[in-house]
């Protein structure tokens, strides 16, 4: 036995620190094919919690608007409506499960929210006309959630869609139009709307943020890359995506202080009432960061785009190539 250690300690110091490192992912029973990658796997670092260790949630259950009695109207809940189907997300359920896996006006969803980046996005959960449920890798990239699809177990980047490792690499979720706001915003638009509440709620302290002033702090967490010049990593930041076209990123602060802001023919505007998921120990008493919405103008209509409010930081990690407005 102990010469059989000494011969597999000495195997694994003669691996590569990329192929040491799958080794390892490997062992813990992985069926990942890693053969193809689309990062380093330097790049991807353990987030703590195992397989998923943040448990997703496969049987979301869901009470009217009137029947939700633990949110105030300061809370941050992701808000999706699909073929008249409208639902909220609420924050204080998603940073304890971080992916739901749901289906909305008849349309298969995966509703994500990683909290290190503030990233709130849903996908369309079908590839190649299969649909697919997700899990948690327990793994980050630029300190941002890596999710897993269960059926080839490829691993998927949440702040772009993409599969980076596994069967499905090169392929793409596509999102789907949300927001985060206010819930006061969403009972008032969708009086008849549903409202994610836990299936059991003494199992995770909800409402309860983890990640106390986690977002006036200098730096990310776990994170080893290039920070943004010009512009604080923690800052929030407005990234509007447009099918095939460039991303525009625009400061969130640019957008508070006049309430509304113009460019690329977009229609940015803020209004305030929102907590900061990430600040006080009750999400509900998190500072004003106050919702955004955004839409064209640019063909004479108005109509909502699809966005994402997340921090510097990760609009530079990911986008490194695009300035962010202010």
């Amino acid at each position: 036995m102990i010469r059989l250690m000494i011969t597999a300690l000495v195997f694994f110091s003669m691996l590569s620190p990329s192929n040491a490192q799958i080794a390892s992912w490997e062992r813990e029973g992985w069926k990942t094919d890693f053969q193809k990658m689309a990062v380093a796997p330097s790049e991807i670092l353990s987030g703590g919690p195992p397989k998923d260790g943040i448990p997703p949630i496969d049987t979301p259950k869901f009470v009217a608007v009137t029947a939700a009695t633990d949110l105030t109207d300061r809370d941050p809940v992701i808000s999706l409506e699909i073929n008249g189907d409208a639902r909220a997300y609420p924050l204080r359920v998603m940073t304890w499960h971080e992916i739901v896996n749901d289906t909305v006006g008849g349309q298969p969803v995966v509703v994500t929210y990683c909290p290190l980046c503030n990233s709130a996005i849903v996908f369309d959960a079908v590839v190649n006309d299969e649909i697919h449920t997700f899990g948690t890798t327990g793994k980050l990239r630029n300190s941002d959630l890596v999710m897993y699809d269960r059926l080839t177990e490829s691993w998927w980047q949440q702040f772009t869609g993409r599969a980076i490792a596994g069967a499905y690499l090169g392929n793409k979720l596509n999102l789907l139009p949300s927001r985060l706001e206010a819930w006061s915003d969403f009972k008032v638009k969708h009086p008849k709307g549903k409202v994610l509440v836990p299936n059991n709620p003494g199992i995770r302290n909800y409402g309860r943020n983890p990640y106390v002033n986690y977002d006036i702090a200098t730096r990310p967490f776990l994170f080893n890359g290039e920070l943004p010049k010009g512009i604080p990593a923690m800052a929030r930041v407005v990234v509007i995506r447009q099918g095939n076209k460039t991303p525009v990123a625009v400061a969130m602060a640019a957008v508070r202080e006049t309430g509304i802001y113009e460019t690329n023919g977009l229609t940015l505007r803020w209004k305030e009432g929102q907590a900061s998921a990430l600040h006080a120990e009750n999400i509900s008493s998190g500072r004003e960061v106050g919702t955004i919405t955004v839409e064209s103008t640019d063909d004479g209509s108005q109509w909502p785009l699809t966005h994402d409010i997340t921090f510097a930081f990760v609009a530079h990690a990911f986008f490194p190539e695009i300035a962010i407005k202010d």
